[in-house]
């Protein structure tokens, strides 16, 4: 099954160097449907466990993690209002937006507009599946479809990134010039 992957995935590389937009889409699934392991190490010779395999965590139990430990440190802004509001004070304390999709054809203008607003400001954008599961994660009683994660900052105002950030940041990074942004799927719990 990862040599088909991997096989696919060569096939489609040769396409998207053409400009093809079904190409990209294409890839985007791909990325999105891939087994959890990774090649650790630059040969076929393997260099580790289980031949140079190792188990990556899926990307929603990051976002989960990430969430958590900054609803814990009080640094996640809830709520679409809220999110506006604390954005249009100091838009460069932020590092995460996160985004569920909202029925309600308001929310989903004020949304687009946010989204916007993180891209020209250089927060990332994380879409997720449920608006539900992210406010569960959160804690919050009611069932917000935004939720913003502020950098965390040392005693000299100097900004840290914990490891659980860094790996969404190159998740972020992957996908930042995607002209439609994969949905991570949040684990139930």
């Amino acid at each position: 099954m990862v040599i088909a992957t991997k096989i696919r995935t060569s096939s489609i590389s040769s396409a998207i160097e053409g400009g093809d937009i079904d190409a990209k889409l294409a890839n985007l699934f791909l990325d999105s449907t891939t087994t959890g392991k990774e090649n650790v190490g630059g040969g076929g010779g393997g260099g580790g466990v289980d031949g140079g395999m190792m188990m990556v965590e899926p990307i929603g139990a990051t976002v989960r993690r990430a969430l958590v430990a900054a609803s814990r440190e009080d640094r996640a802004i809830v709520g679409l209002s809220e999110s506006i509001n604390a954005l249009s004070k100091t838009p460069e304390d932020f590092l995460f937006c996160f985004l569920a999709a909202s029925g309600n054809p308001a929310n989903h203008m004020h949304q687009v507009l946010l989204e916007a607003f993180c891209f020209e400001h250089d927060i990332y954008i994380i879409k997720v599946d449920s608006a539900e599961k992210l406010s569960r994660m959160l804690g919050t009683p009611r069932v917000e479809s935004c939720a913003l994660l502020q950098k965390s900052w040392s005693e000299g105002r100097t900004e840290t990134i914990t490891d659980v950030e860094d790996q969404l940041v190159d998740y972020c990074e992957e996908h930042w010039e995607a002209p439609i942004k994969p949905i991570v799927k949040l684990p139930e719990k």
